[in-house]
């Protein structure tokens, strides 16, 4: 076999282009036996590192390289030459100075010549191509380009340009062949080229998947990057199936003239050495004071905090703060420390909120000195080398919780302090789950929306979930796989695309911060406004990058907001004063009373803490680290063993020092590493190891482990249970049930952190209702839903939400004697810096005593006719007793007087409603005799103006017909359906029947040219969006106007991510008589929820269809059209030489009428298609 090694490939990380996966590729090299093989993505080194480990393991030598985009001229300039944007040029790193070139000019390509591409040029080629091999690339590079169009003298003067930035030995000119007429052409003027100036050729095949197979893949997958169909003409796609991972004979069958095109190849792969150094730290040095080295600045940090923390310390704690700062000293992260207490110290200094702490971090009593954290390590009884373990050096991970209003400006600090170009945040791939790819791929393979939903919803909506495991799990779904080609193809070619980068955003919290400029050690992309780094938090860790995470909690922004409102009149109030143990606060949750309490309201772990009724921090703690799959079931016996403390056993007494405070049951990752410790003697570091180990299954390491547990190992200083008194049987027994639980062992230091934090909001919610509920509003101002929830959380407390008004509202939502007044800045149309002046005017000269009295104060502030009609909508007048329909009435003749009051300028001497006349400046303007619009028109302007309605609700009026129509609660179906009811009752598919008010209609056109709607409605619980097709469009449009109170059924459709919908089957009116209709005596038809088979057994008549057979395209054909027209009648399909009753398939429930027997008959030649009535319809 001839040498050859591929320079020209595209992996998964050329986004929706490239479907050459990277694991799969390197074994695919390897199985053709090729020895080295590039890594060249469109523009990004995304998966470089990914390609570098994977190349090693399998013994391949990897190159790394870029198929970069070159600007037609400057980088700077945003223009085209002969309709194109950039050309393509490879660029392969020859040692570790090129690689830091290339990712310097990769940066700068999404820095400075971002245009359509991130573009590079050839001024940025002088300045760093040191280091750098360079092919002139495919048909879309320069030089062929320039051949293809004939000119030759343009090839020429390039490859000089070239040569002269690069020379002989480091440019080459790069021959393909895919079978396109143009390359034959491009290719002569490459070998003229050759001969003529002397440069090497190089043969690659432009390889964008492994194997000829895959081109159908790859062709899908282009198609999702253009939101096109495979059958559209119009789409961008390859000419051939040849752009694979060939071997070396096809390649050299392809240049049968050019030996030394593969040969060098191979020459070129050989001079190429990168490598890697993990594990080395590049970490950002802190700045200290004068006189200071950075460990004796933390040493004198740390002890002005233990004095403040441990004032009556008798020396035990002292000691293991001395042992932590020498273990951070010798691990070599004093200035990761001093980093992280600085700009936490800047946020606590400008007010901004910081959590008490987050992950294992809490569990350093330097943190705690440092105030990085502020629980106190040794009550909690939890461990240093949780978090740092000196017998496994690691890089400490320190994530901070902050205020997520005011989190940038603490991003803002570090980006200042350290420099701009030296902080980053980190990118992030959202992947292709297994859901996503089966309706990616149906849409690109323009399957019906409907089968593809239908196969999307076999797979199980649970987290990790695979094709492969939906399979194996889902028998049904593997009934449709094997019965159906087009299920199949759809599996098989999602499957092939599932868990593929889609696409790159910014990690929501992870930010780097380096010692030189981020690009000198990794690649920087553009994401929006931001520059983030192209390798993922992981890759960015191994490299030895000082990662952070700087998280936004809107919780805490919640108890900062209550605080202000709280101190109005308790000025001292701080609520890290109040009494943990307050009793009030425990019983309030034992109540269930969660609703806006951190991490404690949704409907299953409300249930836990009813059952449990807390009385400590302890046993928050303990409901925060057991409720997630896995340790749930030790709930039972931990509420049990809680309420009955004779119930408590231990195995072997040492056990009870450790595990008492969780009654018995072994919950925390600190217990286990605990146990090892004080049963068998291991040191914390190595028992932080077991249970890293135990988590992780390394089962060889645990036999061991469980033989050093058990009987010791005097080599490591590990004495052994036996040696401690512990029995060899429940030593024994001991390790085993350990393991079985160590994997679901949650880090108590990060629970808690939270448990404190779900503390206070509880805290708050018992003793200050009224403020802490007002800050929750303000914290989901713009997540309606929420909003209306609250609200409804304070009725039930007993706590009216009022109208914003002018006289009592502030920007945010506020306390208003026994309620809360609504903010101002959830009045649309009014800007914020309006209702700043609005507030200011209000405090500095007292309240408006009347509209006038308002617009003459305001009008020279940002006062306009917009601000005006939204603030008399939402109410904000109404305590002043005026109709908002007068008000209204003369807002135009105010604006204008205003408007001509500036314009004359003549400050004083205007009566703004006398229009210039400068008589007497008190009269009152007279209000228009007119009575107020109508309840139903009031609510309308309030939920226009706030997207709320806050004086009632529309549904108000139709509570009894609600409850005699027997309808769904909006809210339930959302709660079921998204996993927040412990026992739901609403599931995907289900028929319901809903009594809403309609609050907003969008149309659209269909592909065929019809008119389809999606519809908001809503009833006092929530709104749910309905999906209506175009044939219940036609049937019941007119009944689905906005305002219009309605009576629905639809089926409930779930998707992945996406709020629940109802695709809607039928509407009317909602009135007596379309209720009194439901009650006619139809046996088991009054229920609001049928599955289709309890609809199909309730309907009056049933359709058969007979059909040759039921898995070939005849099937297909039929399914599709009887789902364009959703409806009650159930349609039954069963192949010929069969019964009725052998009708294999679920019915299909359809609207009868002539139209869909005609269409049916028009997709069939034969068939009959009856009703159970008895007459034949349609042969």
């Amino acid at each position: 076999m001839v040498p050859f090694a591929h320079l020209h490939v595209h992996s998964e990380y050329s986004l929706l282009d490239g479907a050459c996966r990277i694991e799969k590729l390197v074994d695919r090299v390897a199985e053709l036996g090729q020895t080295s093989c590039a890594l060249t993505d469109h523009g990004v080194m995304y998966g470089v590192i990914d390609f570098y480990r994977a190349c090693k393991v399998k013994g391949i030598h990897p190159v790394i390289g870029c198929e970069v985009y070159l600007a037609p001229h400057s980088r700077f300039d945003r223009s085209y030459i002969n309709g194109e944007w950039h050309t393509h040029l490879i660029l392969l790193c020859e040692n570790m100075t090129g690689y830091r070139n290339l990712i310097h000019m990769v940066s700068c390509g999404f820095s400075e010549g971002f245009y359509m591409k991130p573009r590079i040029d050839m001024e940025l080629l002088r300045a760093h191509s040191e280091g750098l091999i360079c092919l002139s690339a495919c048909l879309a590079g320069a030089i062929p380009r320039a051949l293809a169009d004939g000119d030759m003298d343009g090839a020429y003067d390039l490859c000089e340009q070239f040569l002269d930035i690069f020379d002989r030995e480091h440019f080459y000119l790069e021959i393909q062949d895919h079978g396109i007429p143009l390359q034959q052409k491009v290719n002569e003027g490459l070998y003229q080229l050759s001969r003529e100036l002397n440069i090497g050729l190089v043969a690659t095949n432009d390889a964008h998947y492994l194997t000829k197979a895959d081109a159908r893949i790859q062709d899908v997958l282009m198609s999702i990057q253009m939101g096109k169909t495979v059958d559209d003409p119009t789409r961008m796609k390859f000419e051939t199936q040849e752009f694979y991972i060939k071997d070396a004979d096809e390649m050299a069958a392809l240049f049968p003239e050019h030996p030394e095109a593969l040969a060098n190849t191979v020459k070129i792969a050989e001079r190429c050495q990168v490598e890697f150094e993990f594990g080395k730290y590049h970490l950002p040095e802190f700045d200290v004071p004068d006189g200071y080295t950075s460990l004796e600045y933390l040493q004198k940090l740390c002890d002005e905090g233990f004095a403040r923390r441990y004032p009556n310390d008798d020396g035990t704690v002292r000691k293991r703060l001395q042992y932590e700062i020498d273990m951070i000293a010798k691990m070599g992260f004093v200035d990761y420390f001093l980093i992280v207490s600085d700009f936490i110290g800047y946020a606590k200094s400008q007010g901004i909120p910081v959590g008490p702490g987050r992950g294992s971090a809490a569990g350093s009593i330097v943190s705690y000195c440092l105030a990085i954290t502020d629980l106190d390590p040794i009550h909690y009884s939890l461990y240093f080398e949780r978090f740092l373990n000196p017998e496994r050096v690691s890089m400490p991970d320190i994530d901070v919780d902050f205020c997520y209003v005011r989190r940038p400006e603490v991003i803002e600090y570090v980006t200042r302090k350290y420099g701009k170009d030296r902080v980053a945040q980190i990118v992030t791939f959202g992947t292709m789950a297994a859901r996503g790819a089966i309706r990616d791929v149906g849409r690109a393979l323009n399957i019906p929306y409907n089968d593809v939903d239908a196969v999307a919803k076999q797979v199980p909506n649970e987290l990790h979930i695979t094709i492969d495991k939906a399979l194996t799990i889902n028998a049904e779904l593997k009934k449709m796989y094997d019965e159906q080609p087009q299920v199949k193809e759809l599996i098989d070619t999602a499957r092939a695309l599932e868990g593929m980068p889609r696409n790159a955003s910014t990690h929501a919290a992870g930010v780097v911060i380096t010692k030189d400029p981020v690009d000198t050690y990794v690649p920087l992309s553009r994401n929006g406004d931001q520059m983030v780094t192209q390798f993922t938090m992981v890759t960015i860790e191994e490299l030895g990058l000082l990662k952070m995470d700087f998280l936004g909690l809107r919780n805490l922004t919640v108890i900062a907001d209550a605080e202000k409102l709280i101190r109005r009149h308790t000025p001292d109030f701080s609520i890290e004063n109040v009494d943990m143990s307050d009793p009030a606060t425990y019983e309030m949750l034992g109540k269930g009373s969660t609703m806006g309490v951190f991490q404690l309201e949704s409907a299953g772990i409300t249930n836990v803490v009813t059952g449990l009724r807390p009385q400590s921090i302890e046993d928050i703690t303990a409901v925060v680290a057991l409720y997630r799959p896995g340790p749930m079931q030790s709930i039972p016996r931990y509420i049990e063993c809680r309420h009955h403390p004779e119930k408590v056993t231990y195995k072997h007494p040492l056990l009870e020092p450790i595990l008492s405070v969780t009654y018995g049951c072994m919950i925390y990752q600190e217990q286990v590493m605990q146990v090892f410790q004080s049963l068998a003697g291991y040191s914390l570091g190595k028992a932080d190891m077991v249970r890293r180990a135990m988590s992780k299954k390394k089962m060889k390491e645990l036999e061991k482990e469980r033989v050093n547990f058990i009987y010791g190992n005097e080599e490591l200083g590990i004495d052994g249970a036996i040696k401690r008194g512990v029995p060899e049987a429940v030593a024994a027994s001991l390790f085993d049930e350990i393991m079985d639980f160590a994997n679901y062992a949650f880090n108590k230091a990060h629970a808690v952190c939270y448990a404190v934090v779900s503390f206070r909001t509880a805290y708050l919610k018992c003793h200050y209702p009224r403020e802490y509920l007002a800050a929750l509003l303000t914290s989901v101002l713009d997540v309606s839903d929420k909003i209306s929830e609250y609200i409804q959380a304070a009725r039930d407390m007993g706590i009216a939400v009022l109208p914003p008004d002018v006289n009592e509202s502030y920007d945010e939502f506020s306390v208003a004697g026994e309620n809360i007044r609504f903010g101002l800045a959830a009045v649309k149309g009014v800007g914020r810096s309006f209702m700043k002046q609005l507030v200011e005017e209000r405090e500095a000269n007292g309240l408006f005593t009347s509209f006038q009295d308002f617009c003459e104060r305001m009008y020279d502030r940002e006062l306009n006719r917009r601000a005006l009609e939204s603030l008399i909508k939402a109410g904000s007048f109404d305590s002043m007793h005026y109709y908002r329909s007068q008000l209204l009435k003369i807002v135009n003749p105010v604006v204008d007087a205003i408007a001509q009051n500036r314009k004359k300028n003549i400050e004083g001497q205007m009566d703004l409603f006398g229009m210039g006349n400068d008589e007497v400046r008190d009269t009152q303007i007279a209000m228009p005799n007119i009575p107020e619009v109508p309840k139903r028109e009031l609510l309308a302007m309030e939920k226009e103006t706030t997207g709320l309605y806050l004086s009632g609700h529309p549904m108000d009026e139709y509570r009894s017909l609600t409850q005699k129509a027997q309808a769904a609660s909006v809210k339930q179906i959302i709660d079921d359906l998204t996993g927040e009811s412990s026992r739901p009752v609403y599931k995907d598919g289900m028929t319901v029947r809903l009594a809403c008010v309609i609050t907003a209609v969008r149309l659209k056109s269909t592909r065929n040219g019809s008119m389809m709607a999606y519809v908001t409605a809503e009833d006092d619980t929530a709104a749910i969006e309905l999906v209506v097709f175009p044939r219940s469009l036609q049937q019941c449009g007119a009944y689905l106007t906005e305002d219009s109170a309605v009576l629905l059924t639809g089926k409930i459709d779930a998707r992945e991510d996406e709020a629940p919908k109802v695709l809607l089957n039928e509407a009317q009116p909602l009135t007596e008589s379309a209720v009194e209709s439901l009650q006619q005596p139809k046996k088991g038809t009054q229920k609001s929820v049928y599955t289709d088979a309890q609809a199909a057994k309730l309907a009056p008549q049933k359709l058969f269809l007979r059909i040759s057979s039921l898995q070939g395209d005849e099937w297909t054909q039929i399914k599709e059209v009887l789902r364009t027209q959703p409806g009650d009648t159930p349609v039954y399909l069963y192949p010929y030489g069969h019964e009725e009753k052998d009708a294999r398939c679920p019915p299909v429930l359809v609207q009868t009428g002539y139209c869909i027997f005609n269409k049916i008959t028009l997709s069939l030649a034969r068939g009959r298609c009856y009703n159970t009535i008895g007459d034949c319809v349609y042969p």
